[in-house]
């Protein structure tokens, strides 16, 4: 058995090659790496969730080559989410089961210095925000903020003692330019009137203002989520930096009532497709391409994520944005929708996919490990 070393990453050098090494174990076409300036604004503490501490970042080498890859982080809210001390693990890359093990193994090290009583992964930063392992689908290539592994990824995690939590899936809707989004989703345009009802699309003049009024929505209809914590102003304003260059209006609606947000739904172009081409680079150079060629990424879009406030829920509000989302695709000649993971418990949810014709795309998992 040839030894596995693992090293932290410090310089330049050997981010470029944590950054790059997904696309070397797989490829181009399937997986989609995280925009660099994401990782490296984590590796170098530059970023709102900095309070919680450090993100680790390390490399796994066999006979002097990268094989593998993790970073390793904590937050306390998660931990008051789950009742335990978590230590945090994301990021995870590996050529075999052999180098995981040994990636792990750094982990529970890190983990049991730190007094910690179980692992949590693969989540960067946060399960919220994105991360997990896929388990069906493997020939389906993954989307923004979603994961994608070979097909060895589950069996190398489970043989050794990672069990799944948070199940769940991704979904995609395609050819639903013939649907008809009155009878899809049917909704009572009368109550609109009656219950003070407002569908607003969002506005690239006053995103900042739509996002913090979605943010109100999300953190109170997301709080029973086993988990999910509470996005900051300030993590939802680094989560969708450039939003404003990507955005399609009609794709990003708020239902207000009475002048209050009580639902939304956020959906995008799709631009992995620029992304993986790119290597997950998005220098200056490379946002000028995009919005050169943004025209090109209207065929597909993401729905990233929707809800509805805990005490408007049961009323049909989501079954009117979506109507109204469903005329924007159509209206923009987009042919497919994909969405992040819902999780199995959320059929309600899963329910809207349903309708439009959908199914899921991959089944998704995360993982953790009690430590003893």
């Amino acid at each position: 058995m040839t030894q596995i070393a693992i090293e932290r990453v410090v310089t330049e050098a050997q981010f470029q090659e944590f950054a790059d090494l997904p696309v070397r174990l797989h490829g181009h076409g399937r997986h989609v790496p995280l925009l660099q300036p994401v990782l490296h604004a984590w590796w170098t503490g530059h970023f709102p969730q900095a309070e919680h501490g450090p993100v680790g970042f390390f490399l796994a080498r066999r006979e002097g080559a990268a094989v593998g890859r993790i970073c390793l982080h904590h937050n306390h809210l998660f931990d008051d989410k789950i009742g335990a001390e978590a230590q945090l693990f994301g990021l995870c890359e590996f050529a075999d089961a052999e180098v995981l093990a040994a990636l792990l193994g750094t982990v529970e090290r890190e983990a049991r210095a730190a007094a910690r009583t179980c692992l949590v992964g693969p989540v960067a930063l946060l399960p919220n925000q994105t991360g997990g392992v896929i388990t069906s689908g493997f020939g389906e290539r993954g989307f923004m903020d979603s994961p994608w592994n070979p097909d060895y990824y589950p069996t190398a995690y489970e043989s050794l003692g990672c069990t799944r939590i948070f199940a769940g899936a991704t979904w995609i809707c395609e050819n639903f330019d013939n649907l008809d989004p009155a009878t899809t989703f049917r909704f009572d345009d009368a109550r609109l009137a009656a219950e003070g009802l407002n569908v607003r699309r969002a506005s690239r003049w006053r995103l900042g203002r739509d996002l913090e009024s979605m943010r109100a929505v999300l953190n109170t209809a997301f709080a029973v989520l086993p988990y999910y914590t509470q996005i900051s102003a300030s993590d939802l304003a680094a989560q969708t930096d450039g939003l404003e260059v990507l955005l399609d209006e009609a794709l990003f609606l708020q239902l207000f009532k009475h002048d209050e947000p009580v639902a939304f739904v956020l959906a995008v172009p799709d631009i992995s497709e620029f992304v993986m081409a790119r290597g997950g680079r998005l220098g200056m150079r490379d946002q000028l391409a995009l919005v050169a060629t943004r025209r090109r990424y209207r065929t597909d879009a993401i729905l990233i994520i929707k809800g509805t406030h805990p005490d408007a829920q049961g009323k049909g509000y989501l079954t009117l944005l979506s109507r109204e989302l469903l005329r924007g695709l159509q209206a923009g000649d987009y042919r497919r929708l994909r969405s992040t993971f819902v999780e199995d418990a959320n059929a309600g949810s899963a329910a809207q996919y349903e309708r439009m014709g959908g199914r899921p795309l991959h089944e998704t998992t995360f993982y953790r490990k009690e430590i003893r």
